[in-house]
């Protein structure tokens, strides 16, 4: 075990973790530094593990976040394979699985969550798998190259919606179940969710709406079917659920650090404890993009950036946390690209022609511009990050051209 005591402890060895630490170092931050990580491998991306990781298009040497070499060059110490039972605030320490104890000048928590598990009978068989780690993706990954082609895919998330495309380009039979009336009903309007929808039927999808799972069955001990509340039974070999996480919050919630919906954070990262920050999927945090209100965020934009925000404030020049929130992702040759927040949007304007495969939805709240949702519309996107950042007020008939450049829209009408 090396040194128990250093100047910056971060829990978690994802996004927000792994930017943590280079955001120090890139700060002038010349302390000691320690990541601890609960999985044994260094820190990687985790967008690919549904895309290309899950795919085979990419090694896990491609999808790590740095060079094995660069924490040992930049001074940072990874403790991995390492999990964190318990924090006691007072003394500035943390408590490891093996009973050892860490000591902290400043912590940062950043364990984004974990995957949500279905609550029916048969959750626990062999065959049912979630998208969160490298591992479970291997799992799945051996599976199929084992010969399982009937999958059933619960939750029309991105994680699910992501999952569906990369099994049925293997040419799986994949049936993707979600429980609301559309897919991606909580980040996307329903123009964007109808648009989704088609795309995976067309590719040969089973993608039903308003259905609900009341249970799994096996054979052996390992998944066989998924039967729904009508009665009708799915056959399967593989079943991927993506309903969501829960934000892991246990031993600083324990600590007595304040939670609601994640760990509660001011608009420098911190928390109710002295010393303690949270960071990424985890960390709950007024919005400004939100008109203030207190969210969680489950992206690496957010986690990269609240990373930042963090490191300056344990560096001594604290600035408020005030990116605009962007989200991708690739479903077949979709590139859907979201910036800002369309929650309690009060108009929706399609800009472009959804048949072409290439069109935006704008959306606005009293007359101010939002959020975009821009399917393979890249100018699009990058244009109306400038609108949503000022909060340009336009007409729908004005972001309805879309022979008219986001970019000439005119900022003087800004909030």
């Amino acid at each position: 075990m090396p040194a128990s005591k250093f100047d910056v402890v971060i829990v978690g060895a994802g996004h927000g973790g792994a930017q943590a630490a280079v955001a120090l170092r890139q700060q002038k931050f010349t302390g000691s530094i320690a990541i601890i990580g609960s999985e044994a491998v260094p820190p990687y991306e985790r967008p690919p593990l549904s895309k290309d990781y899950l795919q085979g298009e990419k090694t896990f040497e491609r999808i790590m976040l740095r060079p094995e070499k660069f924490w040992a060059d930049k001074e940072i110490t990874l403790l991995l394979g390492q999990a964190v039972t318990a924090i006691d605030a007072q003394a500035k320490s943390v408590k490891l699985a093996d009973g050892t104890c860490v000591e902290y000048g400043d912590l940062i928590w950043a364990t984004g969550g974990s995957p949500r598990s279905l609550t029916c009978s048969g959750a626990d068989l062999a065959g049912v798998h979630v998208v969160r780690e490298k591992s479970e993706v291997d799992r799945i990954r051996d599976e199929l190259e084992s010969g399982a082609s009937q999958v059933v895919v619960i939750g029309g998330g991105y994680i699910g919606l992501e999952a569906a495309a990369v099994l049925a380009a293997r040419g799986c039979e994949v049936v993707l179940l979600e429980a609301l009336d559309r897919v991606l009903a909580r980040v996307a309007g329903e123009d964007i969710s109808r648009f989704i929808e088609a795309k995976h039927r067309a590719e040969g999808v089973d993608l039903r709406t308003g259905s609900t799972v009341e249970c799994l069955e096996g054979e052996a001990g390992k998944v066989a079917g998924v039967r729904l509340v009508d009665g009708e039974v799915l056959p399967c070999d593989m079943v991927i659920v993506g309903i969501g996480i829960v934000p892991a919050t246990g031993p600083v919630e324990e600590a007595g650090v304040a939670t609601g919906n994640g760990v509660i954070v001011d608009q420098f990262c911190r928390t109710s404890l002295p010393n303690i920050y949270a960071i990424g999927d985890c960390a709950a945090h007024p919005n400004p993009y939100a008109d203030g209100a207190v969210i969680r965020l489950e992206s690496v934009q957010n986690a990269n950036d609240m990373a930042l925000t963090a490191a300056k404030a344990i560096c001594g020049r604290p600035e408020p946390y005030v990116s605009v929130p962007w989200f991708w992702s690739n479903q077949y040759d979709i590139r859907l690209q979201t910036v800002g927040l369309s929650a309690g949007h009060d108009q929706a304007v399609v800009r472009g022609d959804p048949a072409s495969g290439s069109f935006s939805v704008v959306y606005l709240r009293n007359g101010e511009v939002r959020c975009l949702d821009c399917v393979n519309s890249v100018k699009d996107y990058v244009q109306g990050k400038k609108l949503v950042e000022a909060r340009v007020r336009l007409t729908a008939d004005e972001l309805a051209n879309a022979d008219k450049p986001l970019k000439v829209m005119p900022l003087e009408h800004a909030a």
